[in-house]
């Protein structure tokens, strides 16, 4: 309990939803009453202080609570490979990706990479295990946002139109290597079922999508229908998750590489198993005896997770209420809105920024998490860059030195509580492919590293939260089964990985060699 000269308060836990006690509306001060005037403001300071003590704990990660995370995690792995529907969680895809880069491929081949507000063309030029990735290239297209809510055939015909293009402006370094047929490796970042590695239908959309039309289908038919309305011949030659490209590259460097994660816009697992531990798997049991596994960890919940009230007014307001609890905590897209959430109404309840909520703190995803990496970030004693975006972002140009402190603190605990949350899906799946030491002693598996190859801009260019997931894996590890751990950054893994995988699963290149 906190005691203070202004009555102790706490968030009250309520099923998932935190919420805090009512706050009496302060009246502003009149120009004559100077002394009451500094007495409320230090009592506006106190609450807001108890405020935001209160949101720390209930944001809280301790080490107990991540291990009831991981195993939560662990748990739902098990109930997706026994049976389709086992988990209400994770889907637990079979990503149908037989053959993982050797090093060995060459040619030319490219990837289109659809996993946020924006999609990447590239052209990766391979020169086997001498010469590697000899030239790659690439471009990055905006989705329109109206795009993102219409229909299937409009975006795949703008996706379409721009690789075409992408193709055609090919130089001279890349053409003698051409294929007649140009191959491509679709990276398609949202939940698919996959039928094979060249089909698959839409589950459900994520990330600012709402196409409904393309639930259901077969998006590698829809895109390459797409291409053929433009009457060009080039194939679809594998339909990978951004997340097993990022697998794949880290493969094609460190063959000890296990398991494949997105910390970006929005973030996602896989990892390689053992094909004989899936017991839905109906099929021919793969050459290599193993299979490569897509969790769609984003909609993992559980009553552990120390779920706050902004974080159920993010959700409640999302294109998909109840969805995707995970990566509503942990990625790109929604961390600064989290934030947000918590300034309106800690300028409600505290009377922060003069008393009255500034306008454009209303808007919703407002606060990009780029801007609160850089208020996360400041370290001055000023907090001159919190003052700069919040006169930036939302106009308000009067922020006094202790505003600036409450938003820069409450930047921290989000922050911290996502890098924290994702350390323990990690080490959810360490546990569940026997990666993770033992629980008592943290002793490693004997002859058996670990590679963990991570892409996304959140985890590459957010030095904090970089920070706190790896000082997490090391506390639910033990410093020395972590020793055994290795956490490589695998840049462009979803776009240069999903070009491997094209190579890996060429069928103009193996008629060529014939």
């Amino acid at each position: 309990m906190m005691v203070g000269c202004v009555a102790a308060v706490s968030y009250v836990r309520v099923g998932p939803v935190l919420r805090s006690p009512a706050h009496p509306r302060l009246q502003n001060c009149k120009p004559q009453w100077t002394m009451l005037c500094m007495q409320q403001q230090k009592q506006e300071n106190t609450w807001a202080q108890m405020l935001v003590r209160a949101f720390r704990e209930a944001s809280a990660t301790p080490l107990p609570l991540l291990r009831q995370v991981a195993d939560a995690m662990t748990a739902e792995m098990y109930n997706g490979l026994a049976s389709e529907g086992g988990s209400q969680q994770l889907k637990m895809l079979p990503a149908y990706v037989e053959n993982l880069p050797t090093g060995e491929e060459e040619g030319l081949y490219y990837a289109v990479d659809l996993g946020g507000t924006n999609f990447r063309v590239l052209r990766v030029l391979l020169g086997g295990k001498q010469g590697r990735i000899l030239k790659q290239e690439f471009e990055e297209v905006a989705i329109p946002p109206a795009l993102m809510l219409s229909t299937s055939r409009e975006l795949f015909d703008f996706i379409a139109r721009e690789v075409v293009k992408f193709i055609a402006k090919e130089s001279d370094d890349f053409k003698p290597h051409s294929l007649d047929v140009p191959e491509i490796g679709f990276a398609f970042s949202f939940p698919v079922l996959q039928t094979s590695v060249r089909s698959g239908v839409v589950i459900h959309w994520t990330k600012g999508f709402k196409i409904d039309d393309a639930i259901g289908k077969d998006i590698v038919a829809a895109f390459q229908e797409s291409i053929g309305r433009l009457g060009k011949r080039i194939e679809i030659a594998a339909l990978v998750n951004d997340t097993v490209g990022t697998l794949a590259q880290g493969r094609y460097f460190n063959t000890n590489t296990m398991i494949g994660v997105i910390l970006g816009t929005g973030t996602n697992a896989c990892y390689v198993e053992q094909a004989d531990a899936v017991p839905k798997w109906k099929g021919p049991i793969p050459a290599s005896g193993q299979m490569v596994i897509n969790l769609e960890w984003g909609n993992f919940r559980s009553p552990y997770l120390p779920r706050t009230f902004a974080d159920e007014e993010v959700d409640r307001d999302s294109i998909n209420p109840g969805d995707q609890c995970f990566e509503k905590m942990i990625s790109g897209l929604y961390l600064g809105e989290i934030v947000r959430c918590v300034l309106v109404k800690f300028a409600t309840d505290a009377v922060l920024f003069g008393g009255s909520v500034p306008l454009k703190l209303l808007k919703p995803f407002s606060l990009p998490t780029p801007a609160i990496s850089k208020m996360d970030s400041d370290d001055s004693p000023e907090l001159k860059l919190v003052k700069i975006v919040l006169e930036d972002i939302f106009e308000i140009k009067n922020s006094t030195l202790e505003e600036r402190k409450i938003v820069h603190e409450l930047c921290g605990i989000i922050v911290e509580r996502g890098g924290r949350l994702a350390a323990a899906g990690i080490v959810g799946i360490l546990q569940k492919i026997g990666r993770a030491g033992s629980r008592n002693n943290g002793t490693p598996v004997p002859n058996k590293v670990t590679a963990v190859a991570i892409d996304g801009g959140l985890y590459e260019h957010y030095a904090q939260y970089q920070a706190h997931m790896h000082a997490a894996i090391v506390e639910l590890l033990g410093e020395n089964a972590a020793q055994s751990v290795v956490i490589e950054l695998s840049k462009d893994g979803s776009g240069i990985g999903t070009a491997l995988l094209a190579a890996s699963h060429s069928q103009h290149a193996k008629r060529h060699k014939q």
